[in-house]
């Protein structure tokens, strides 16, 4: 392996462009090959990635000779189709765009992948990486004396355009609470260190898109909802998630609650959506409230404002792939985000789905 790391990337859209502007701000990285359908996105890709060689189709990507590593940001329902034409030709490091797969039906697909596949899957969880959220997580079990109770609330804007209008119908994302959640359903796992045992939900399409069409076809994405989730080691956990919530203070807001205390994390959303009237977008937070008089300790998280420029994400995604190219680079064992938790919180979300169309508690054992 060169100095230089050589990445491949399959998919430019807008998820796509953010990981150019990050890959752009590390040391000793080269985007040499892309594979993007669209003509405009593959275009503006070289903006971030000068150099690059646009290519037509993955095969002829993984036949750039001198890739280290793979970076899959393509439409949720095509990352198994594309995992396994990796494995069919070049096994190499890949850095796979959430959610890992849209359909139960991939399950045995993607099970058949991890025990084939001889090079490390990281799966892209950024929220872990939001500094606030990395602070909360670092320093819960002190904080809590041990999580009992973890409370997620998004409240946000409604889902953006992107090309080809694929995230407007649950074939091709899997449904919101795939597409969306399951973020939020990875920080509930590896925040609590163990697994889901039942989920109920109530949620629906109630605002957002209802008088969209697409080929004469109306969205069926749910824009609002609240989940319950029981934990094996008797923890419990709860997301709620608005998405015609803009101008809200913070988008992001966790809390963790254990018999010694509490600690929360603020995240505020991309600043390119914060209204001007309001100014600047407040600074994210973590507060720690001990069970004493001693009151609340609020303490900001400022966030390098280069990151906050190259994403939507606070910063995070740029973490995410500094991790990533460690790994890369042989510097880490292994990825942070393994297939198994990407798979595990696909499972979650999609029980929360069928929770909320069922109106039933859903065991997780039945996905399995």
């Amino acid at each position: 392996m060169s100095d230089i790391i050589h990445y491949g990337i399959i998919g430019c859209g807008m998820m796509g462009q953010e990981h150019l502007r990050n890959i752009a701000l590390l040391e000793g990285t080269r985007v040499s090959a892309i594979f993007e359908p669209d003509p405009h996105m593959a275009t503006a890709s070289l903006a971030f990635a000068p150099g690059a060689q646009l290519v037509n189709s993955i095969e002829a990507l993984l036949a750039v000779e001198n890739l280290d590593c793979i970076l899959i940001a393509s439409p949720n329902f095509r990352h198994v189709e594309q995992l396994e034409a990796l494995a069919a030709t070049r096994p190499l490091p890949v850095l796979v765009e959430k959610p890992l797969f849209t359909d139960a039906a991939h399950i045995a697909r993607l099970d058949a992948f991890r025990a084939a596949y001889p090079a490390p899957v990281w799966v892209a969880m950024e929220y872990r990486y939001m500094p606030p959220v990395a602070t909360l997580l670092t320093e819960a079990e002190a904080a809590t004396g041990g999580i009992r109770m973890l409370t997620i609330r998004e409240h946000r804007f409604p889902f953006l355009e992107k090309v080809g209008d694929w995230n407007r119908f649950n074939r091709f994302t899997g449904g919101t609470f795939v597409e969306k959640c399951c973020h939020f359903f990875d920080l509930m796992r590896f925040a609590l260190k163990s697994e889901p045992l039942r989920v109920l939900a109530s949620g629906g399409m109630d605002v957002n898109h209802l008088d969209e069409t697409y080929d004469g076809e109306t969205p069926d994405i749910f824009d609002n909802g609240y989940v319950i989730v029981d934990f094996a080691n008797g923890a419990r956990a709860m997301l709620e998630l608005c998405m015609f919530a803009e101008g809200s203070r913070y988008q992001e807001e966790i809390s963790a609650v254990g018999p010694k205390g509490k600690i929360e994390a603020h995240v505020p959303g991309p600043g390119r959506f914060w209204p001007e009237h309001l100014g600047a977008p407040p600074v994210p937070q973590v507060v720690v409230s001990p069970r004493t008089p001693k009151g609340p300790e609020v303490r900001d998280i400022p966030v390098d404002p280069t990151l906050l420029e190259a994403g939507d994400h606070n910063g995070s995604t740029f973490y995410q792939h500094r991790g990533f190219l460690e790994m890369v680079r042989g510097l880490r064992p292994r990825p942070d985000v393994s297939l198994e938790d990407g798979k595990m919180a696909v499972l979650m979300g999609m029980a929360a789905q069928i929770s909320m169309t069922e109106h039933r508690a859903v065991d997780i054992a039945e996905l399995l």
